[in-house]
């Protein structure tokens, strides 16, 4: 959003933030969901990059394709966990996890 914009709303009461303060996260909790965006986003961009369709990522890891969809999501009901097997099952190194992880 331009400056203009912001000084506008600024001026008619609004004020700008981030999730973590709108909705009262911990620096922990907020870290945590950064970590899982990051992590699925990046099994999205793998598993497209490997000529994967969700149910075929889906039978790799012994699950179905609508949590695949879920994972790819960010839906907060799918762990870490999953999500990092779920990368290794498309072949993504541990090094590309974790670069994952810091990006």
């Amino acid at each position: 959003m331009n400056k203009g914009r912001i000084k506008s709303l600024r001026d008619a009461g609004w004020s700008d933030g981030d999730a973590k303060g709108f909705l009262g996260l911990s620096a922990a909790e907020a870290a945590i969901i950064e970590m899982k965006v990051s992590l699925a986003t990046g099994l999205r961009q793998r598993r497209i990059a490997r000529g994967l369709s969700q149910a075929a990522l889906a039978a790799r890891i012994g699950s179905s394709q609508s949590r695949v969809a879920k994972m790819e999501a960010g839906d907060p009901s799918v762990s870490i966990e999953l999500l990092v097997r779920s990368l290794l099952a498309t072949g993504t190194k541990r090094r590309e996890i974790a670069q994952l992880l810091v990006a």
